[in-house]
């Protein structure tokens, strides 16, 4: 399956981070940038409860929500420095590890 790998998650945070600084007239992704990291976290937070909703509906929009919610985490993670390599780096360091013991291993 393409995107799998997450080259097309990479491609998009490379198109979002080269917005930073842009024309927010013409660019929704400057726009956010311009407007803070607290106001790209409540965009991320309001798509990911329409996703939640559209999941829980059955909705055929689901994969709109998730993509829409998807790019938000992306602009989330460029306002913040963190590229998505660290991601991938922690869920691959999370592999073959059940999820209920990857869980009890961060309480202690």
């Amino acid at each position: 399956m393409a995107g799998l790998d997450g080259s097309i998650l990479d491609r998009l945070y490379a198109t979002i981070a080269a917005r930073r600084g842009g024309d927010t007239t013409t660019s929704y992704t400057a726009k956010l940038f311009a407007e803070g990291r607290q106001r790209i976290a409540q965009k991320f937070g309001e798509e990911a409860i329409e996703t939640v909703i559209a999941g829980v509906a059955g909705d055929a929009g689901l994969a709109g929500e998730s993509a829409d919610m998807l790019y938000h985490l992306l602009v989330l993670w460029a306002d913040a420095g963190v590229p998505p390599q660290d991601i991938w780096a922690a869920l691959e360091s999370r592999m073959g590890t059940s999820g209920i013991a990857e869980k009890n291993a961060r309480k202690s």
